[in-house]
């Protein structure tokens, strides 16, 4: 079994313990126990996960620092880096672990879940508008996907299209269907009998999901607390189930705070945060897990139990490294089915990078740098300003072809440019820190916003509202009265992750140009790029 154990390094073991994160209430160790902690009436149940895919169907090559925009960034609690330089991942590499796993421990006792943030985010996936990624799913008869922020890019209607299109269900306990009254798509939990023990998996999507994306997409919609859904369920789901797991796209900080406060709950399987939690935590009864992200890795989850008691959970992690796994022939041959059609325009090269230009979303990001230096120049702003986002695979040295870029732009914005006083821009620049660390993490959105051309620093131990200072445009003190052009993008006039501010500047021009086909174009131009020189205009305190 390739369970590939330790194949990130965790900088800190025990993430967002600023928000207090229920660790005083862990009653075990975080050491995973064996199977023999187990009597001779044992069952074991395997659970296999994977989430926020972010339609990475094709493998891609891991770096040790700056692999995806979760990995290598200093600003998270949680460091994450990968141990070697080499190339992980993709659909069919995937395909073949979930086929090892079932053989070896019999179909019967594995369940197949998804965390959400599952078909878009590439360029396959918006030429397909998802079903690249559904078509390869339905290959692997997922149990159950949660609906993730991201899953409703494409529209409300798509996503509806797309769970059809789907053989297995995409539910989220805490979504509402304003026409309808009840949860979008139907019953938000499955339940599963294996041998003589009933599971039921219960969905959760993320609470701040308007915030996320195009508000427009969702606004036939209602998205409530994971916590708030998960108390009216739960003692419900105890009733008809002896085990009882949450699928969550709520993120590690708010899983941990629901494992502390949410009588029942057996065992948390996030998703959002793209965090490794190895080896399963456990807070009070219930045991949290997560796999990362961008399909470098499978979690599988041991369920161990006596009778129909849950008495152990053990964790393996298996990596998709391509030394170590071969793809499934089968999935490879849909693969290439699906890229047929677009072949030509996804492998167009469109500039040769000399550097790792990685996306970093809690702090300074070298690829949103790049982006906001091209919109400066482009079109003779001041500053620029990007959302923080969470998703991306770093381009690595070496040609970058159109789908690499769309990896990490993927989104129909278009260009826009306006006039912000210095207050507005300083106001968003507090509103960012307030994102990143707000009083109560169910406030948390976003990462730090990405910016050219300003320089501050953020110092994280003073108070909400008065954490951003030296404040510089041009290397010249920033007036609160002056107006500054600025460039971004469409969706930050929509309040995308609160920035309210934005949306309220002057001599707004909507330019009508894609932000991505601007940027394919300027790296054309360049035919070389590198590592930003302006790295280094935001100082975060602590380090």
């Amino acid at each position: 079994m390739h369970s590939n154990r330790r194949r990130l390094r965790p900088f800190l073991m025990v993430p967002l313990l600023m928000f207090g994160a229920c660790t005083s209430t862990s009653t075990e160790s975080d050491t995973s126990e064996t199977a023999e902690t187990a009597g001779e009436n044992q069952q074991v149940i395997t659970i296999l996960h994977t989430n926020d895919m972010h339609g990475t169907y094709m493998p891609f090559h891991a770096v040790t620092d700056n692999a995806t925009a979760q990995t290598g960034d200093e600003g998270r609690e949680l460091l994450l880096n990968f141990e070697k330089e080499a190339d992980i991942g993709g659909f069919a590499y995937l395909a073949s672990a979930i086929k090892k796993v079932r053989a070896e421990k019999g179909a019967e006792n594995v369940l197949l879940l998804d965390g959400g943030d599952t078909f878009g985010d590439d360029q396959l996936g918006n030429l397909t508008k998802g079903e690249a990624m559904i078509r390869l799913m339905n290959t692997m008869n997922y149990d159950l996907m949660a609906l993730g922020n991201h899953d409703f890019d494409y529209g409300l209607q798509r996503t509806r299209e797309l769970e059809e299109l789907s053989n297995f269900p995409m539910r989220a306990a805490n979504i509402i269907d304003n026409t309808t009254g009840k949860t979008i798509f139907g019953e938000p939990y499955i339940i599963r009998e294996i041998g003589d023990v009933k599971v039921a998996v219960i969905a959760l999507s993320y609470r701040n999901t308007p915030k996320t994306g195009n508000p427009d997409n969702v606004k036939e919609l209602t998205f409530n607390e994971g916590q708030q859904a998960l108390q009216k369920y739960v003692p419900e789901l105890r009733k008809k189930a002896d085990i009882v797991v949450v699928l969550s796209h709520e993120g590690t900080a708010i899983d941990y705070k629901m494992a502390q406060e949410v009588e029942g709950i057996d065992v948390i399987i996030g998703a959002h945060s793209h965090d490794i939690i190895e080896p399963r935590r456990k807070i009070g009864n219930t045991y949290v897990v997560q796999a990362m992200s961008d399909e470098a890795v499978l979690g599988d989850t041991e369920l161990l139990l006596e009778g129909k008691k849950l008495v152990d959970v053990k964790d393996n992690y298996h990596f998709l490294w391509h030394d170590e796994w071969q793809p499934d022939q089968q999935v490879q041959a849909l693969v290439e089915e699906l890229r047929a059609p677009h072949k030509a325009k996804l492998e167009e090269v469109v500039v040769q990078s000399e550097d790792v230009i990685g996306r970093n979303y809690k702090s300074e990001s070298p690829f949103d740098r790049l982006v906001g230096n091209l919109l400066n120049e482009g079109y003779k702003g001041e500053v620029a300003i990007m959302p923080g986002v969470g998703y991306g695979i770093s381009f690595t040295p070496g040609p970058i072809t159109s789908e690499r870029v769309y990896k990490l732009l993927p989104h129909p914005s278009k260009i826009v440019t306006l006039s912000m006083t210095g207050a507005q821009l300083k106001k968003t620049l507090e509103q960012s820190a307030t994102n990143l660390k707000p009083g109560d993490p169910m406030d948390v959105v976003g990462g730090l916003i990405q910016t050219s051309g300003i320089q501050y620093t953020v110092d994280f131990t003073k108070p909400v509202g008065q954490r951003v200072s030296n404040v510089r445009v041009g290397n010249e003190p920033i007036s609160d009265t002056k107006s500054y052009k600025v460039v971004t993008h469409s969706g930050l006039l929509t309040g995308l992750h609160n920035y309210e501010e934005i949306g309220k500047g002057q001599n707004i021009n909507r330019t009508g140009k894609s932000l991505t086909e601007f940027i394919i174009e300027k790296l054309k131009e360049k035919k070389v790029v590198s590592k930003p020189e302006n790295m280094g205009e935001v100082e975060i305190k602590p380090k």
